[in-house]
């Protein structure tokens, strides 16, 4: 499976959108337990903390900065939270069509 440098970089801007974008809080239990929703969020920011950290290694790569072994490792680690982002996307998508399939 191929993808465009292009389409992959506006999908990475639009992660970057959400991770960043302020979020309203929601009323935490006062047992102290998080929510779906800050779970999910906590999840998408250390996806694109994930990502950024594999752009920063591959660019000090490029300036002569850092060990090949550090850059191949937060690459790896980058391509594998993108592979992840990519499967629960797919599952959502997945999930809604079988909802919206359903007889009433």
């Amino acid at each position: 499976m191929a993808a465009l440098p292009a389409a992959a970089a506006a999908a990475y801007q639009s992660i970057a959108k959400i991770g960043t974008a302020s979020t309203a809080q929601s009323a935490i239990p006062a047992t102290g337990q998080q929510g779906f929703g800050d779970f999910l969020s906590d999840a998408i920011k250390d996806s694109v903390s994930t990502m950024k950290t594999g752009e920063q290694m591959a660019t000090q790569q490029v300036a002569g900065n850092a060990n090949i072994v550090d850059v191949v490792n937060a690459v790896n680690s980058a391509e594998l939270t993108l592979d992840t982002v990519v499967a629960v996307r797919d599952k959502v998508v997945q999930a809604y069509q079988s909802i919206m399939n359903m007889p009433i």
